[in-house]
């Protein structure tokens, strides 16, 4: 059964190189020393970011790949900021490691008829996280690489507009954008925390007394301040929420501008026939407290999935909390089920301490546990069927084959149950054609 914290992961540092070959050439030594391991568990994260948005632990798509196989995670998802850059290392990586894996991306987009509402970024009325899941190669079409080419630009443009805030504000201290943020990442994608480690390793190399200059800069006792250093995860998230966030000195009132339209991932996705993919949080800001009329706008703008995180809904000390988060994390399950839209649910790995899977075997999670799994086949099934047979959830074939989605949903789940990953999978799929019904396909699967 998976390990609960990342910091248990053993692997060479030669799998998170920034260089490609590298990490190629490790993850196949790994392989051919590991024999025969232990079958998966029909446990899934499907929500794992990779060096090329922002992993707290610097793990590569192939790092990711290495750790499900090394923990038994049978299925595995990694969804980046802004970029596909992942998808074609991170397929071939799961597919060599007998893991059934998925890509998708996630994306803070402007959502104007809740542009007063907070939804799944707290203290940013109108701000929505927004994913689509099910890509199966970094190769787009010239059309979809212009909307990815729009969204990097775009986040760089807000990168540098809060740099340049922040330099002002701070004065002392120092970041450049191009020499101290982006060789952080591999490819150029920046987040806004790649730029809090940027201006933690400037304020330690750049002042004397680096609590005096954060108690200073963030109207704090500097006790308080020395006891926040001391905990290194929870100072990033302070340092990120009294200088990034609502009311901080690099925060900008979000608008048509600053952010792009939900519309414009559905468009990605469609392009690259990957699904369309709400967000939700918790349930307690004023917009998914409208849960329902929230996701009756997104489903009809285009989503067709839900992403989770349960581990923040139910692994809580405090009981009240506990109780409450929880009713809603059944709530919007069941509301999930109502849209027909499959849940896509994982535990980020962007910030420390963090689960590399949730406990699916938890009483608290029994309720959803099936739904969960079942979400996780349903991605799967629709990546390896369009990757390989042009088959997936947005093809012709099955929207002329199956065109209640409800009834589409469940053969991609079971086609995802069926098909084995890599090779097999392949060979399983081999004489598969569209001339295929749907029934027939299944049956040749068995």
């Amino acid at each position: 059964m998976a390990s609960s914290l990342v910091s248990r992961i053993e692997a060479p540092a030669s799998l998170n190189s920034f260089r490609p070959e590298e990490r190629r050439a490790t993850l196949h030594a790994l392989l051919a020393q590991d024999g025969a391991p232990p079958p998966p568990n029909a446990i899934a994260n499907m929500h794992c970011h990779t060096f090329f948005s922002y992993n707290a632990y610097g793990m590569s798509p192939s790092a990711l790949a290495w750790m499900a196989r090394t923990q038994q995670i049978g299925l595995l998802g990694i969804v980046d900021f802004d970029v596909l850059d992942a998808v074609d290392e991170f397929l071939d990586a799961t597919d060599a490691a007998g893991i059934r894996g998925s890509a998708g991306i996630e994306v803070r987009t402007f959502l104007p008829e809740f542009a007063t509402r907070e939804m799944n970024s707290p203290g940013e009325p109108g701000v929505l996280y927004h994913m689509a899941i099910g890509f199966t190669t970094t190769r787009v079409s010239p059309a979809a690489q212009l909307i990815l080419d729009e969204l990097r630009a775009q986040s760089a443009e807000r990168n540098r507009a809060m740099i340049d805030r922040l330099n002002r504000y701070l004065a002392i201290v120092q970041v450049d954008y191009d020499a101290d943020v982006l060789p952080l990442t591999p490819g150029g994608n920046a987040t806004e925390r790649h730029m809090v480690v940027a201006y933690i390793q400037a304020a330690t190399a750049q002042v004397n007394d680096p609590a005096g200059f954060w108690a200073a800069a963030f109207g704090m006792g500097k006790e308080a301040v020395v006891e926040a250093m001391a905990d290194s995860p929870g100072f990033q998230n302070l340092l990120r929420n009294k200088l990034m966030k609502q009311g901080g000195p690099g925060y900008v009132k979000p608008g048509y501008g600053t952010f792009p339209p939900g519309d414009k991932i559905n468009e990605l996705a469609l392009a690259c026939r990957a699904i369309p993919c709400a967000a939700w949080l918790d349930g307690q800001s004023t917009g998914e407290q409208a849960m329902d009329e929230l996701l009756a706008l997104l489903v009809g703008k285009g989503a067709a999935a839900l992403n989770i995180v349960p581990d923040r809904n139910w692994n809580l000390a405090n009981p009240e909390q506990k109780a409450l988060k929880l009713g809603k994390l059944y709530d919007v399950c069941e509301l999930a089920a109502t849209f027909d839209l499959p849940l896509n649910v994982g535990t980020e790995l962007n910030s420390f301490g963090q689960k590399l899977v949730d406990t699916f075997a938890a009483p608290e999670l029994a309720p959803v546990q099936q739904a969960f799994v079942d979400g996780a086949y349903f991605v799967y099934g629709h990546t390896v069927l369009e990757r390989h047979k042009q088959l997936g959830f947005q093809s012709e074939w099955a929207q002329n084959q199956l065109p209640e989605r409800r009834v589409r949903n469940a053969f991609f789940t079971e086609a995802g149950k069926r098909i084995a990953p890599g090779a097999a999978g392949i060979r399983q799929l081999a004489a598969i054609t569209a001339d295929y019904s749907p029934g027939d396909l299944l049956k040749a699967l068995k």
